[in-house]
This record gives C-alpha cells, structure tokens and sequence, in this order.
C-alpha cells in the first residue's frame, strides 16, 4: 500500500508556509513604511501569517518524521536515509541526513526564534521580522518541489521513489515498495550525529538574529540603537 495522504498533506505544508511567509514579509515590510507598532492592522496581519507559517513548519517536520519513522518507502526521501535495522537515534539522524531535511531543520529554528522576537521585542518587530520572513521565504523554496513549465523550484522530501528513479521496476508495478531503505550512510552513525547537525543550524538560524537588527537599524535609520536589543 503506497502512503500517498500523508505525502500530500506534506507538501501542501510546505507551499502553505511558503506563502504565509511572503505574506508576513510583505506585510511587515508595509507596517516599517508606515511606523506601526503594537496592534496596528498590519502588524497583526503579518504576526497571524507569521504563525499560520510556524506551524506549516512544524507540520512539515512531523509529518516528514513519521514518515522515516514508518519505514515508508515508498518515499525516496525516506528510502535514501532511513533502514529497518537503524536504532531510534538515527532514525532521528536521519531526518536531517538529506539536504531537505536540513533545510527543513533550519526552518524551524528560525520560526522559533521568530515567535521569541515577537512575543520579547514589539518595539523592533516590524523590520526585524521582515527580514527573518524574507530568508523563511528563501528557505522553504528550497524544499517547495513546484514545477511550473520548465522551472522547478526546490526539492521537495515527499516525492515518491517512482518519481525520482527511473527503474524498470516501476514500469511493471507502479506501487513497487522497497523492502528495506538504504539506511543512514555508515560515517554518520555516530552518536554527535544526532546531537552536531540541530546545534550547527541553531548557531545559523541566531545568526539571523544580529543580522536581521543591522539591516532593520540601517533601513530605519537608526545605526546605533539597533546593537543592544540585538
């Protein structure tokens, strides 16, 4: 039986918080123009879209996670990284093994950070988070997996083994189902691997934090004040 719900509910997460992201981008960016703070029209346009997006984010995660965690298969994500005989720690590993994976790790970060900056700094919310729905934005095109005409954008982690390899095997039985993934590649299997990769994008993601202040202080002209809420 091929698990295809569940990859579809993934991927409607991702352009869902894809969208919400430009959404909250473009609507901060309108409440900076216009010196809004506190609970002004758009600001709480943009923290609504902002948090429909966070929670898109941590769909995609779990959603992603059960499927590795349910040896589906089926999904080349799932098959390229995870194995029958991979203890739960690298199960979890190898969530964040492919370049999806960490981009969706990454993902999360940075929305969680963003819930921290709205709910601790009203002050400076507007153009801080501007900047942070701007790079969410960039990140979740990276696993969008949309094609339109010739342009694909992203690579999605829910696309099934049939759609990425081309194997005879598929022409004979569609529904073909691997009986075993190829597992965690043998130089990760190691404990830091499960511990190494989430603190390396949690350093990227505050990194955004210091970063998203200067630009926010250099748009709205304030070149110094921005140093010690960052």
């Amino acid at each position: 039986m091929v698990h295809t719900g569940i990859g579809n509910i993934g991927h409607l997460l991702i352009i869902i918080s894809f969208i919400t992201s430009l959404m909250a981008a473009f609507g901060y960016f309108k409440a900076t123009n216009n010196n809004e703070v506190g609970k002004s029209p758009w600001i709480s346009f943009s923290r609504t879209a902002f948090i429909i997006h966070g929670f898109s984010v941590v769909g995609v995660v779990v959603t992603l996670y059960t499927i590795i965690y349910n040896n589906y298969f089926e999904y080349h994500y799932a098959w390229s990284h995870a194995s029958e005989n991979l203890p739960p720690y690298y199960m979890i590993a190898s969530f964040w093994e492919g370049q999806e994976g960490s981009f969706m790790l990454w993902l999360f970060w940075n929305a969680l950070l963003g819930f921290i900056i709205i709910k601790t700094n009203r002050k400076w919310e507007a153009p801080v988070m501007t900047v942070f729905a701007v790079v969410q934005a960039f990140l979740a095109s990276m696993i969008l997996g949309v094609v339109i005409g010739d342009l694909k954008i992203g690579s999605s982690p829910f696309l099934l083994l049939r759609e990425v390899l081309n194997d005879p095997i598929f022409l004979i039985n569609p529904d073909f189902i691997p009986a075993d993934g190829t597992g965690l590649n043998p130089l990760l299997q190691n404990y830091w691997m499960v511990i190494h990769p989430p603190m390396t994008f949690l350093g990227f993601a505050c990194s955004l934090i210091p970063f998203s202040y200067c630009i926010a202080g250099l748009w709205t002209g304030k070149v110094k004040e921005w140093v010690r809420p960052a």
